[in-house]
């Protein structure tokens, strides 16, 4: 975990970022300023009862036996998968596009790690994923 000190609209916030590097680039380095001498609690945003009342759907299941010498590309994050640019039997490069990731309003590209071709597809347009949930097998 690294701590890092955001200030929005003249606040500053102490926040804690777990690093990850499975299936992505690894972080660009971020310089940080001097730490604030007492942490400075975010503020409490109470969720809406209709919100809470809402089920969430269900993560899509990992493949129960993944092949052998396949990898699992994972989600670096959670969010909603807006986009499924591939599809099982198909041949990819390395850096090549799998699945578009949104999470905190962004878009984000999950790649392919390297070349080989996509054994199974496990989420599909409009799911919910964890972090560390399988998107796509590769062999």
């Amino acid at each position: 975990m690294r701590t890092f000190n955001i200030t929005v609209n003249g606040k500053t916030y102490q926040v804690q970022a777990e690093e990850t590097t499975g299936g992505v680039a690894a972080p660009i380095p971020v310089p940080i300023s001097a730490p604030v001498s007492a942490p400075i609690p975010a503020p409490a945003v109470a969720a809406p009862a209709a919100a809470a009342a809402a089920p969430r759907p269900a993560a899509p299941a990992a493949p129960a036996a993944p092949i052998t010498g396949s990898e699992l590309i994972k989600s670096p994050m959670p969010g909603t998968i807006i986009s499924v640019k591939v599809s099982a039997g198909q041949s990819v490069k390395r850096h090549e596009t799998l699945v578009i990731l949104e999470a905190m309003k962004m878009e984000n590209e999950i790649v392919s790690s390297r070349d080989g071709v996509v054994a199974q597809v496990v989420v599909s347009k409009g799911a919910s994923v964890n972090t560390d949930d399988v998107l796509v097998v590769l062999q």
